[in-house]
């Protein structure tokens, strides 16, 4: 992935009072499927709509292909956006909705038929054009959406939580289909969301967003194994922060430790001599959730603090699990899966 598709430089935003961007500097490369993630104002749409050019930067730059198109419109950018709603024209068929942006920059009907078809084609609804939106279902209309950005190849493919209104099992498919498709055409992809797991399904990189702020930005294993602050070690999967003296009695050392619920064994003897190379602690399991394929424990430690771990019920029902609850209990980890952590400024 040689270039840069999109580069953003000491990017600000402010409305009235508030600043929504607090200087981002970020790139992305050609090629790439790179996700925006964070929570409900975080800052992450507003940088998606500087990108487009719906909104003007209070200061700072964005590039596309390295031109600097902070001052151009929309329409100037080599970009297109998709909506969460597909912002389809009901009174339109398939085939026109996907034609018309070049109807409107009057491209001959033949050509533009034959565009509409091929990329009808590559979200795999060829058969689907004589039918009017109404008539397909919500990940029909998310892939007619998808196409009509596509028809015209454009450099860079911005999305706005396009999936958000998709039930879960619809969403899950779309997820694949959405990866897919992305590999297939080569073009940059850049998603926003804030469902987590949706970010580390699709994304080559993720950027994670906090307060206007870049928080983290790695590839899914960096963000989800090594966390850079506690905000993302808590807001990207479940995680165990280990801090003061529960840490210094646990890992052996001072300082913030992010450790993942799947990493810690829960052991039903609590008098087992742990194993070398592993923190351990003991404790009384508090709670037992059981999620059909794993249970999660909720355990408090005699160190201090609580700890929750994930194990996969690979023998086990519910009943058998739910025989942990108040019991005493030694967890135990490897070394190796202590992240140390960095406490915000």
């Amino acid at each position: 992935m040689e270039g840069k598709a999109i580069r953003l430089r000491s990017l600000r935003k402010v409305f009235g009072k508030t600043e929504a961007v607090a200087g981002i500097d970020l790139s992305i490369a050609d090629g790439e499927f790179f996700s925006m993630l964070g929570p409900s104002g975080s800052g992450k749409t507003t940088v998606l709509r500087m990108i487009a050019g719906f909104e003007a930067p209070t200061s700072g730059t964005v590039e596309l292909a390295g031109k600097d198109v902070t001052r151009l419109a929309p329409f100037e950018r080599d970009v297109h956006t998709v909506f969460q709603d597909y912002a389809l024209f009901p009174h339109m068929t398939v085939e026109q909705n996907v034609a018309y942006g070049m109807k409107v920059r009057k491209t001959p009907k033949a050509e533009r038929l034959r565009r509409a078809e091929e990329a009808l084609a590559s979200v795999r609804l060829e058969s689907f054009g004589k039918r009017r939106p109404s008539q397909l279902s919500g990940g029909q209309r998310q892939r007619v959406a998808l196409a009509r950005a596509l028809v015209n190849r454009p450099r860079v493919l911005l999305l706005d939580e396009p999936l958000g209104a998709l039930d879960l099992k619809l969403r899950e498919q779309m997820q694949i289909e959405l990866k897919e498709l992305q590999r297939e055409v080569g073009i940059t992809f850049v998603f926003v969301t804030h469902d987590q797991d949706e970010a580390l399904t699709m994304s080559d990189r993720i950027a994670v967003f906090q307060d206007g702020r870049l928080e983290q930005t790695g590839t899914p294993a960096e963000i989800y194994e090594r966390p850079a602050t506690p905000f993302v070690a808590g807001f990207v999967g479940t995680s165990n922060l280990l801090a003061g003296e529960t840490a210094e009695q646990v890992v052996g050392k001072p300082g913030t430790f992010s450790v993942r619920p799947e990493k810690i064994r829960v052991l039903k003897d609590a008098a087992d001599d742990p194993e070398p190379e592993h923190s351990t602690a003991t404790g009384t399991v508090a709670e037992v959730v059981y999620l059909g394929d794993a249970t999660r424990f909720l355990v408090d430690l005699d160190a201090g603090g609580r700890l929750t771990a994930v194990q996969q019920n690979l023998e086990t029902s519910s009943e058998d699990v739910a025989a942990y609850r108040g019991s005493r209990v030694r967890l135990q980890w490897h070394h190796r899966h202590n992240f140390p952590i960095s406490q915000p400024s």
